[in-house]
């Protein structure tokens, strides 16, 4: 991972890492959603719907070859030790994810906040709708279909959430008890398409309390 294409952000406490999912990955990881997608037998063997809290059309839980062969594995083993070092000035020398997922949200669909188990979780996005829709009211502020990341309270120089605009290929790592929620969106049939995963690395980086 060049450290050059990697961001910290820091919109409050827990720092997040920012980073650009390879092309070549997006289509091996959605040429095998469509495959699972169009197979019944599959589609329901990797149904990850009763694990997970979203109300959308579908949840698929990648399976360990797929997430090793597509090079999903390497990705986010390589970003999150560029995040670790840079963060805390740490070397991570384990890395061993305990699943990953893939989202299909279509509209008025949503995933109520939550949190992820494991030390590292994080979200981006596979596909994306041309277009999420309007407010009702023209004057409010347009969540639909965003990622928001939630923390703490509101109070002076310190936001409580992050609001992000999916694009593809964009993906977000922090710490698995970050809250996080996806608002509904409307206008559209097109897919919003979404991967996570959970992991656990050194637990000397990450207890703090050793």
């Amino acid at each position: 991972m060049d450290e050059n294409k990697l961001q910290i952000i820091s919109p409050f406490g827990p720092r997040i890492a920012k980073v650009k999912i390879p092309e070549k990955i997006i289509k091996l990881l959605n040429d095998h959603v469509d495959k699972v997608r169009n197979n019944e037998k599959m589609s329901k063997k990797f149904d990850a719907g009763k694990s997970l809290i979203g109300n959308v059309t579908q949840e698929i839980l990648l399976n360990p070859e797929i997430i090793k062969e597509s090079g999903w594995l390497s990705f986010l083993a390589n970003a999150t030790k560029v995040w670790i070092k840079n963060s805390l000035n740490k070397e991570m020398t384990k890395f061993n994810i305990n699943n990953s997922w893939v989202v299909s949200q279509y509209t008025n669909q949503y995933n109520p906040v939550h949190w992820h188990s494991g030390h590292i979780s994080g979200a981006g996005f596979l596909k994306v709708p041309s277009t999420f829709g309007e407010t009702f009211q023209k004057d409010k502020k347009n969540l639909n279909g965003k990622l928001v990341l939630i923390n703490g309270q509101r109070s002076f120089m310190s936001d409580s959430k992050y609001e992000i605009i999916p694009k593809v290929g964009d993906f977000y790592i922090f710490p698995h008890y970050l809250m996080h929620t996806v608002y509904p969106f409307k206008d559209t049939d097109e897919e919003r398409r979404s991967i996570s995963f959970n992991a656990a690395i050194d637990e000397k980086i990450f207890d703090v309390f050793v």
